[in-house]
This record gives structure tokens, sequence and C-alpha cells, in this order.
């Protein structure tokens, strides 16, 4: 967890230094798609932070107020997040095409490539420090903003191709296309990246909703099928969710006749052979089995 957080601590800086330069560079040069580009990096800085405030939250024990942990927190950013870009993109989305009607917009193209080369390095640079930690921390939090940096180096690659294409076309046969250059590219970003965002908060609200993974269901209800062969098991029931990092599953077991009388360290035994089974034992699993004789628990 600490070097989950300095990775989030070194990636709050980097974002905030490349908003600012990209929105005030953006706002010099008159071009909406570098300002966009510098928003991008302001609302990947604001969801570093609220990443570090929840990594530290998942730290905390459980208390009398949230007794299952603050698990539910992470996809909760995760879909404040995920609709900010989504609304954010929109509005870019609007304006380049505004931009476009009104005959589009002239730039010093040497200024703006050179800013677009800098920002695809440092984008670069931060994608690969992450990556690296990423490795071996396994971090949704981390994976979230790696995706970030990823998309963040592709918005800084398109910009710089674009700007790059407008220097070439300057004194030739097709300069009065230049203008349409940094709307164009705007509105090709937008639409680019809008499918990403709006898959993270479809993730996120499953989670928040406790939608149960089909995968994990058919996993644990598999599993279940198999002791219940091996044991005798008249039937069982089962309730699993996943939210933010944790794992949740519920399973209730109604006993044959013929282990009506078996000692509680015998059933403990079973137990233990289910939880093994169904795997990543650790603070992130809350894993309740139950063993009962009538139905009505079930």
């Amino acid at each position: 967890m600490a070097t989950e957080q300095r990775a989030l601590q070194v990636t709050i800086v980097a974002t905030l230094l490349l908003a600012s330069t990209g929105i005030a560079f953006g706002l010099y040069a008159g071009s909406q798609s570098i300002v966009f580009d510098g928003l991008f990096n302001a609302i990947d800085s604001g969801m570093a932070g609220l990443s570090l405030l929840v990594s530290r939250l998942l730290l905390k024990q459980p208390g009398r107020r949230f007794q299952r942990g603050y698990w539910h927190i992470e996809p909760m950013v995760l879909a404040l997040y995920g609709s900010v870009l989504v609304i954010l993109c929109v509005y870019a989305l609007v304006n380049s095409i505004d931009g476009l009607m009104r005959g589009g917009q002239e730039l010093a193209f040497d200024e703006v490539i050179v800013y677009a080369l800098v920002t695809a390095l440092g984008s670069g640079l931060m994608y690969g420090y992450l990556r690296r930690c990423n490795r071996r921390l396994r971090s949704e939090l981390i994976q979230i903003d790696l995706h970030s940096w990823l998309m963040s180096t592709s918005i800084s690659l398109a910009l710089l191709l674009a700007f790059s294409t407008g220097y070439l076309l300057q004194g030739s046969q097709y300069e009065a296309l230049t203008p349409y250059i940094d709307p164009l590219i705007l509105a090709l970003l937008t639409l680019g990246l809008i499918p990403a965002p709006c898959r993270t908060v479809w993730r996120a609200a499953k989670q928040i909703l406790r939608i149960t993974p089909t995968k994990l269901d058919g996993e644990i209800a598999g599993l279940m099928a198999g002791m219940s062969q091996r044991y005798g098991f008249e039937s069982f029931s089962h309730c699993v969710s996943r939210i933010g990092r944790g794992l949740f599953v519920e399973i209730h077991i109604l006993l044959p006749a013929a282990m009506n009388h078996w000692p509680v360290s015998d059933l403990d035994d079973v137990r233990a052979e289910i939880a093994a089974a169904i795997g990543s034992e650790g603070p992130n699993r809350w894993l309740a089995i139950g063993f009962t004789r009538d139905k009505r628990w079930l």
C-alpha cells in the first residue's frame, strides 16, 4: 500500500504540471485541442488525489459505521471519474463542431508542435513508470491511472501528428485547410476517447449496484456442486459480489442426515477446504460459510 500511495503521489504532481501547462499554453496559442488536453490532465490529477484518499481509507480497519470496510468507495470514485470525462468529451465535441462551422482557428504550428512533443515524452515516461510499479502491486487504482497516462500519451501523439500535418500544409495548395486542423483533431479525439470512460462508468455502476459477476457466480456454483457430490450435501445457496478490490462470498449449506452429528471441528475442515478452493485469501476477501439442517436458512 505504501508503494501504491507513492506512485499515486508522483502521478498527482505530474498531472498537475501537465494540466497547468496545457491549459495555459492552449489559451495562449488559441488551441481548443491543447486546452482539452490540459483539462483531461486536470481531471486525471483530481482522480489521482481521490485514488490516494481511497488507498489510505482501505488501510483503515472496519469500524462501527463501516463494518465491512471502505471497498464501496472505490467504484464510487471510478464512476465519478468516468462521468466527468464523459461530460468533458461531449462538451469538447460540441465546441469542436462549433469551431468547424465558424471556419476554424489559425495556429502557430511550430510552437504547438514543441508542446505536443514535450507532453508526449512526459506522458510516455509516466506510463512506463506506473507500468513497472503495477507489475508487482496489481492495484486497480494504479491501473486506472495507467490507462489515463496511456490515453494522455495517445492524445499528445495525435496532436503532434495533426500539428505536423498542418505545418507541412503551410505554403501549399492546401493551406486553406490549416485553420480546420485544431477543431478537427479535437472532434476526432473526443469521439475516440469517449467509449473508455463510458465503460468505466458501467463497470463501476455494476459494482455499486452489487450486480453479481456472471463468471464468479458460475465458479462458486461449480465448486459447491462438486463439494455437494463429494460430501452428499442436500442443497446449498450462495451470494457473491465484487466491490472494488473486495470479494464478498456467502454460502449456506443444507447438511444431510448422515452429517447431523458431525463435530464442529470436522465442519471447520470442510469450511477450510471450500475457502482454499475459492482462493484470494487476505484482507480483501470476506467469506461466510454456514451449515444447517433446516431449509428455511438457505
